[in-house]
């Protein structure tokens, strides 16, 4: 879940314990979307002075410099994680930023595209800037229209109105102690709340050891909170009515639980997750989608499906694309987020757009879901997170149930995304005719094999780790398939490149004569992906072609397809099930390869370098 720019994080917290250390504490707890530089800013109860403390690169020098948040006291307060966007990472340029005499304190997650319009008009007024960054630009605009209006509410509604880009802004005014403000347009907020204190943060994980109890801000909305109460407004400044949430995750689920690392924790969730995801979906023996909205007559009426997402999510999208065409027949376009919302996509009538993403937050994503739903298509999302953006603004919304994921490089979510596509598969080819009541039931059940299937690779993973050891040094890797072989080529590479920075490929190995081949070496690493029986003799073919040009082969296929051996230097075997299903079983051991390279490189599975779990702007 990659893309141009990354998203940073955010806390504020109001109450009646010193937020210093809570803020620190959250913070933490966001390391894993990428971060170059942090910073806290705390009311000083003593004096009324709101202090800053900054630092460049990790939270642990925030810590320290703070003595672990105990020398700054202070009830209420704001903090960020930063990834530069606009200006280097450096002190100056970290978060939070304040206006002269710091009347007004703000962090920032999101771009504001014309930040420097607005700079120089605030320049023309007599404004100095001490940063490269826009969040500034947004910090002096507030306090611009604070000294205007003397109410925080309003000063923040006129300057979202004049700001275009996107934002979550926590604020503190200095004139108003007991309160802390918060307001969003396109990134990522929630607000907590607990007896005795409110919460902001820009992801669950922040504040899950302090409340469950949250309310999700809308699209440019303002929050005003203090310990007891907190208040929403629009921008035209009418309060409006929330419904609180209980986040039913449990707090321990985004703790490590005793593995090295939280990606190998999660790969090891992956039968439950994919085994919640199914239940949450059958009734007896039938699939049933009522209770999302998505009646049997709007399946048996699609003409198209358009399917959208970025990184991960495309390759879900990629794998559908053949399940869905297979059993529906029903054409399937399949796009990047990014590409769909800037090529004016022509759209069918009687279309259907699924838009998959593990945050729900993913900016061309949800761009992506707008424009669709501007052109009169239907949309289904496919989300983790309750609550979140594409969930919200989706016609019907089909949850994962995979728990918080914290690693960047997603495991589980990926593996309940699958499933998720393969049970729309099911019921539309049902309802069409195409799959008798007796098949359906038949997969079904071999759909409900697949966590143990999962558990029983998990299981063997010691002799991937030690092939993995062998191949730590690689400088490149090629991943061949074909059709949905090809579909699981794609996640295998992108979880070897993103964690173990190798250069990494894949192919349709029907397309290594049109110039791939030229790349391989002696000793070059070829992973070859062989579950579809129909096609496994050709991609044997185009495995001895590589060999022959002194590659090192690895041949991941399924259980008693053992004449792989006699070309492959190194096997691996996943049990068999469906072919409409083997993506869910082949990407096991591409993910612990991925995994195992990393830690045998020493490097930092969890938070890889230049990527974060959600990109929330362009």
């Amino acid at each position: 879940m990659k893309g141009e720019i990354i998203m940073c994080g955010i806390v504020g917290y109001i109450g009646d314990q010193q937020a210093a250390p809570i803020l620190l504490a959250g913070l933490a707890k966001l390391e894993y979307r990428g971060y170059d530089s942090a910073g806290i800013s705390v009311r000083n109860e003593t004096n009324g002075e709101i202090e800053v403390v900054k630092a460049k690169g990790r939270l642990k020098t925030l810590i320290e410099k703070t003595d672990e948040g105990h020398s700054v006291y202070g009830s209420c307060g704001i903090g960020h994680t930063r990834w530069a966007t606009h200006g280097e990472p450096s002190e100056a340029n970290a978060h939070p930023h304040c206006s002269e005499g710091k009347n007004v304190v703000l962090v920032h997650n999101g771009i504001i595209e014309n930040f420097q319009e607005l700079k120089e008009k605030l320049v023309k007024r007599g404004y100095t800037f001490y940063s490269e960054t826009d969040t500034e630009v947004a910090v002096k605009l507030i306090d611009y229209y604070y000294k205007k209006t003397a109410s925080p509410v309003s000063a923040i509604a006129t300057a979202m109105l004049h700001i275009r880009g996107s934002y979550a802004f926590g604020v503190l005014f200095k004139d108003y102690p007991d309160k802390l403000f918060a307001a969003r347009k396109d990134s990522p907020l929630i607000i907590g709340k607990t007896a005795g204190a409110s919460l902001i943060a820009s992801d669950v994980p922040a504040i899950l050891d302090q409340t469950r109890n949250v309310y999700y801000i809308d699209n440019m909305e303002i929050a005003e909170l203090t310990r007891d109460e907190i208040h929403f407004f629009n921008t035209d400044e009418e309060e409006i009515e929330k419904e609180m949430v209980e986040i039913k995750w449990d707090a321990e689920a985004a703790e490590k639980g005793g593995y090295e690392h939280f990606m190998l924790k999660e790969i090891h969730e992956q039968p439950k997750a994919v085994q919640d995801t199914i239940g949450a979906y059958l009734k007896g023996n039938q699939i049933d989608f009522s209770e999302i909205g998505l009646e049997d007559e709007e399946l048996a009426s699609i003409e198209r499906f358009y399917i959208i997402g970025c990184g991960s999510a495309y390759h879900v999208a990629m794998a559908a694309k053949y399940v869905l065409e297979d059993m529906t027949q029903i054409p399937v376009e399949i796009d990047i987020a990014s590409e769909f919302r800037y090529r004016n996509p022509i759209l069918v009538k009687n279309s259907l757009v699924v838009i998959i993403s593990q945050s729900g937050e993913t900016a061309d994503s949800l761009a992506a879901l707008r424009l669709a739903k501007e052109k009169g298509a239907a949309v289904l999302g496919i989300v983790n997170v309750v609550g979140s953006s594409i969930a919200r603004e989706s016609d019907y919304t089909l949850y994962t149930y995979a728990g918080p994921e914290i690693s960047v490089a997603t495991t589980k979510a990926y593996s309940t995304q699958l499933v998720a596509m393969y049970l729309v598969a099911m019921r539309t080819a049902q309802i069409r005719g195409l799959l008798s009541d007796e098949d359906c039931e038949k997969m079904i059940a071999e759909l409900q094999t697949l966590p143990k299937k999962i558990q029983k690779i998990l299981d063997d993973k010691e002799r991937i780790q030690w092939f993995a050891s062998k191949y730590a040094n690689a400088k490149d890797m090629f991943f061949l398939g074909r059709g949905l072989d090809y579909a699981i080529s794609l996640e295998g590479s992108l979880k070897m490149k993103e964690i173990s920075y190798i250069h990494s490929e894949a192919y349709a190995a029907g397309e290594l004569k049109h110039g791939t081949i030229s790349l391989i070496e002696d000793n070059t690493l070829v992973v070859g992906i062989l579950t579809q029986s129909n096609l496994y003799e050709k991609t044997v073919s185009n495995m001895v072609e590589v060999k022959s040009r002194g590659a090192y082969l690895m041949g991941l296929t399924t259980y008693g397809n053992y004449s792989i051996e006699d070309n492959a230097d190194f096997s691996v075997y996943v049990p068999k099930t469906d072919p409409h299903f083997a993506t869910s079983l082949a990407i096991i051991p591409l993910q612990l390869l991925g995994y195992y390279v990393s830690v045998a490189k020493g490097l930092d599975v969890d938070k890889p370098r230049n990527l974060a779990k959600s990109v929330t702007v362009e």
